[in-house]
């Protein structure tokens, strides 16, 4: 389906056009629940998940970002969604940015080993392609003359680093019969923590789409938190990215706007980050009770700075792909063994490590999956905003750094974007070990958040170039 690209005013003038739409993705009861060591069938939806899409045109160039609420999408199911909306939007695939949001209480849509290509598309990956390409085509039909704004908010209380330095002496071991100089989510409060192994981001970005008359449109925010949980087992729901996408509705005034606003968060880089303050004993809470708060901290900081933000009628878009090799990481012969050694014992029998056979069946995944993965990195002009998207669970450092580089005068970086091949530690936390650098947690190359980091900021200059 052919459209027309091209906008502007009777009096010749450029205009911004947009139009934004959700999908709803809800898998059917019973599916599985992937986010956490096991994966009980969904019992329960406590909210819908959805496809949130905005689509954007400059005149000359129409850019489409969708934001899933999914724990992470494999590139098949993305490339088909891509070759569907492209179908019948229009927009061409390298310009649709289509990103998972990372709650823990969804349908996975890709395979057991990450760098394994995701044969079976049928079932509950078809129907998520197919809503969304649908969202993509809706928020096109929706478009309208507009204006668009950009800022950001700090919210530092509700981000922290998971993976801490202990006091010498304390015993760290891996699944694999070695030893970490790091731990994941440490005991709240111990007096073994010394200090974490990593910084935070504390800034929430944004942009901001409203109608020419100033009607909200859609709100696209992003922020480097893991995600909330506390969710009951077998509870499907989009954390709190989707209690944000409502309360920043609410406190916008806008909802019961038509056509429906359509608010969304996208995960930044928190491959290292979650919601939880291991200084502190904390309390215990009812379930969704910590969700509901940081999406309502969150959402308040962004309206609260949405009151001084300057919008525009027009700004220049632009997006940029480039495939990137990598490097899988293979299992050794002392890896095989390992995993040859753990799956021999008994089941019931005693452990070394209570997640070895976990990791040993991941060891023999890895010896029969792809030896590289062509992965699709992305980057997104809007203005003087700059967006790089990166298919993996990215650590923080490795967003602060494109931050701090980026030729844009406000970036930001959108985590799970077109794929899902696991965690993305950077050269200096493969050193330190820990659960993100575990074979089969990572499983591509030690260096591969640089060759990334490189690649993405070529692409931003490359847009903003003239």
């Amino acid at each position: 389906m052919a459209v027309s690209l091209a906008f502007a005013s009777e009096e010749g003038e450029r205009v911004l056009h947009a139009g934004a739409a959700t999908s709803n993705i809800t898998p059917p009861l019973g599916e599985p629940i992937v986010g956490n060591w096991n994966s009980p069938p969904a019992t329960h939806v406590h909210d819908e998940l959805h496809a949130r899409c905005l689509v954007l045109d400059d005149g000359e160039t129409r850019i489409a970002v969708v934001l899933c609420d999914n724990v992470g999408i494999a590139r098949e199911v993305l490339d088909v969604a891509r070759s569907l909306a492209e179908e019948s939007s229009g927009i061409p695939g390298d310009r649709i940015l289509i990103a998972s949001t990372h709650t823990h209480s969804a349908t996975p849509a890709r395979g057991l080993d990450r760098l394994a290509p995701l044969d079976d598309l049928s079932g509950y990956p078809a129907f998520l392609a197919r809503r969304i390409a649908d969202g993509i085509a809706r928020a096109a039909a929706n478009l309208e003359p507009a204006r668009i704004a950009w800022g950001s908010a700090q919210v530092p209380g509700q981000v922290f680093n998971r993976r801490w330095f202990l006091t010498p002496g304390q015993a760290l071991p891996n699944p694999f019969g070695g030893t970490d100089r790091v731990r994941m989510n440490p005991p709240r409060g111990s007096s073994d923590l010394v200090e974490p192994a990593g910084p935070t981001d504390p800034e929430v970005a944004f942009l901001s789409v409203q109608s020419a008359d100033g009607r909200p449109i859609a709100l696209l925010a992003n922020y480097s938190l893991h995600y909330v949980g506390g969710v009951p087992s077998g509870h499907v729901s989009a954390d709190y990215f989707g209690v944000f996408a409502d309360r920043i509705g609410e406190l916008l005034d806008a909802d019961r706007v038509d056509p429906p606003f359509v608010g969304m968060m996208s995960n930044g880089t928190s491959g290292d980050i979650n919601n939880i303050d291991f200084r502190s004993p904390g309390r215990r809470m009812e379930p969704y009770e910590k969700i509901r708060q940081v999406a309502d901290e969150v959402a308040r900081a962004v309206a609260e700075a949405h009151q001084g933000v300057e919008f525009r009628s027009w700004v220049p878009l632009g997006a940029a792909t480039r495939e990137l090799t990598l490097a899988a990481r293979v299992p050794d012969e002392e890896l095989l063994e390992f995993a040859d050694r753990t799956l021999d014992k008994p089941e019931d029998g005693p452990r070394d490590h209570p997640l070895e056979r976990i990791y040993a069946e991941r060891v023999l995944r890895a010896a029969d999956a792809p030896r590289e993965v062509s992965i699709l990195l992305q980057a997104i002009r809007v203005g003087d905003v700059g967006i790089a998207a990166i298919p993996f669970e990215v650590f923080v450092e490795t967003g602060l750094e494109l931050k701090e580089r980026s030729p844009f005068e406000r970036s930001f970086t959108i985590e799970l974007a077109n794929g899902s091949y696991g965690y993305l530690p950077t050269p200096r936390h493969h050193d330190l070990g820990g659960y993100e650098t575990w074979f089969g947690t990572n499983r591509v190359e030690r260096d591969a958040s640089e060759k990334i980091r490189d690649v993405l900021l070529d692409l931003f200059d490359d847009l903003q170039t003239p």
